[in-house]
């Protein structure tokens, strides 16, 4: 089966604040391994179009520190998987987390 995740990053690593990434990671995994790693520039950050823009890049799952209640209406809308309050790590690292029901996640990062 294949997953591709997304994880917000600044300078290839996880960040904190969703809303506010530098780039995410796409990561592809297939039969439990990652096929495919890229880091993609998002478009300008407004309300709502960072589901859009990672739902039409075919993502099935969001690891994240923290983001806003809307976005995590808008990525249930569109059958994403959300998880939050993780803390750090590289996507690949993370990703494999997952897979390995490993993830340790926490509270939303995010304040608003």
């Amino acid at each position: 089966m294949k997953m591709k995740f997304a994880i917000p990053t600044l300078n290839n690593q996880l960040t904190a604040h969703f809303g506010h990434c530098e780039k995410f990671a796409i990561v592809e995994v297939e039969e439990d391994k990652v096929i495919n790693e890229e880091f993609i520039v998002p478009p300008v950050h407004q309300p709502g179009v960072y589901p859009k823009f990672l739902a039409d890049q075919g993502v099935n799952v969001i690891i994240a520190g923290g983001m806003g209640q809307k976005a995590q209406d808008l990525f249930a809308q569109n059958n994403i998987e959300v998880h939050m309050g993780v803390q750090d790590g590289s996507p690949s690292e993370l990703v494999m987390h997952y897979m390995n029901n490993q993830l340790q996640t926490g509270q939303n990062l995010c304040d608003h």
